[in-house]
């Protein structure tokens, strides 16, 4: 994905500003061994390719004044109440170097699962991204999830999920191998279920 970007010289919350009242926003691209560099953006284009999935997890083409560098979108920061971001952070990427991205997980064919089509039950999603270290050019979009043989409480780890080549799991010590997904019955049936074994034990006068 391309996204068109300038360079500003001018900083500071006047500025910043001054460029929102324009219809722009502020940035700042860093990374790879350089200087960083203060961008200015036009606010609506990328708020509108904010709404697409792949702009958060894909390697995007940042074209400035005419020169295009390899970035990852990493911090956004948005207005409290209005539909306004307030400034986004670029981190240039080296093509030598892995790097650490939060990946989306796309669940697929929980419908048809045993979980679901005969027990009855609902699919929790504990996690929607997980965190992942990769080559640039072997960053995926997402990962898929496929929950055919999905079964009534069980749970899926992250490390059961079947990774594309080349990308592994970021470990983390205080959650190494974190439940990303659940199968449950629903809580009214849970409740019904426990209220028929109380009277199959109340005593017949």
């Amino acid at each position: 994905m391309k996204v068109v970007a300038f360079e500003r010289s001018q900083q500071g919350t006047s500025a910043s500003r001054r460029l929102r009242n324009s219809g722009k926003m502020p940035g700042v691209v860093y990374g790879a061994g350089t200087e960083p560099k203060l961008i200015e953006l036009d606010h609506n284009t990328l708020y509108y390719a904010m709404h697409k999935e792949a702009f958060h997890s894909s390697i995007l083409d940042l074209e400035i004044s005419g020169v295009t560098e390899k970035v990852l979108l990493r911090d956004v920061q948005y207005h409290p109440f209005r539909r306004l971001v307030l400034h986004v952070d670029f981190q240039r990427v080296d093509e030598k170097k892995k790097i650490t991205v939060k990946v989306p997980l796309h669940y697929i064919n929980q419908e048809i699962s045993p979980a679901v089509r005969l027990g009855g039950g609902v699919i929790m999603h504990v996690l929607n991204e997980i965190e992942a270290t990769c080559f640039p050019s072997n960053l995926p979009e997402f990962i898929e999830v496929d929950l055919t043989n999905f079964e009534l409480n069980q749970s899926l780890h992250a490390k059961n999920i079947k990774l594309p080549s080349g990308v592994e799991l970021t470990p983390h010590s205080e959650q190494e191998n974190p439940v990303i997904v659940s199968a449950t019955l629903p809580a009214d049936t849970v409740s019904d279920n426990v209220g028929e074994s109380l009277k199959s034990n109340i005593p017949v006068a």
